[in-house]
């Protein structure tokens, strides 16, 4: 069960979103062997040109904060001036949740 989450806003530096959609795809794969990861997800938010999102949920707090001091949390920190105007950590205390089946893409939703 997901007890702990975060959600990042970001806004990509004009004419960084290609940079930006690489680099997501490059987090992904560095959070695939974070055993306290439950759930990563990177999003463009439609109809805003240059905005994302990264939610990502965690068996606990201290995976979390593993998270953010592993690979995929080195990466976003050294990367960030580069290809961001603004990002937003917020951090959610996870009240309700589900889980659905694996689809077969090599994840599960």
């Amino acid at each position: 069960m997901a007890e702990f989450a975060f959600l990042i806003e970001l806004k990509a530096k004009p004419g960084k979103e290609t940079e930006v959609e690489a680099f997501l795809e490059k987090e992904a794969s560095l959070v695939k062997d974070e055993p306290g990861t439950l759930t990563w997800h990177g999003s463009k938010v439609e109809g805003e040109p240059g905005l994302y999102r990264v939610f990502d949920s965690f068996v606990d707090e201290a995976a979390g904060e593993a998270h953010m001091a592993g690979p995929a949390g080195q990466e976003f920190v050294e990367r960030a001036d580069d290809l961001f105007i603004e990002t937003k950590v917020v951090r959610l205390q996870v009240v309700a949740y589900k889980y659905g089946r694996t689809l077969g893409l090599g994840c599960h939703h």
